[in-house]
């Protein structure tokens, strides 16, 4: 039986720490699904389309890796996928207590799942989604900040 590991999120937009959880994790998993959260009540820079096609991009040619969008509960998801694991990055010890929290939450509702954490490496500790956000939204470079295969200017505006 494979190892897959779901790697949930909104990934708007995906950035090098979200890229370098899953490089590592592809050496713990036999797969590892990124599933791109769908939730109309978050205001999205990018939509989940375009969110998808920048993962995809990052990781073209890694046939280990699959992008999917989701909604709903990560567990049933992970139940649908086969997946018995739930993978999470840790940036910051706030980042700890409220995963702590949802991993323990989803393990009462689904104790055949587990929550895998990945500390994030020192240099991409400060890296998040909304700083990203808001530095493109006000035209900032953010080259540095997201995978050298997604240029952010190809996706704005679409």
């Amino acid at each position: 039986m494979d190892k897959v590991a779901v790697f949930p999120g909104s990934f708007d937009p995906f950035t090098v720490g979200h890229e370098s959880i899953v490089k590592r994790a592809l050496a713990l998993f036999d797969r590892v699904i990124i599933a791109v959260g769908e939730n109309a009540e978050k205001k999205n820079l990018f939509s989940i389309t375009m969110r998808m096609k920048m993962i995809s991009k990052v990781f073209e040619g890694e046939g280990r890796v699959e992008v999917t969008r989701y909604s709903g509960l990560t567990v049933e998801f992970c139940r649908k996928h086969g997946a018995r694991y739930i993978l999470r990055g840790l940036r910051t010890a706030a980042d700890f207590e409220y995963e702590r929290a949802m991993g323990h939450m989803n393990w009462k509702m689904a104790p055949e799942i587990d929550t895998v954490f990945l500390l994030t490496s020192t240099e991409h500790t400060p890296v998040n989604s909304t700083i990203v956000r808001d530095i493109i939204k006000n035209g900032g470079d953010a080259s540095m900040f997201v995978p050298s295969s997604i240029i952010i200017s190809d996706y704005l505006g679409k």
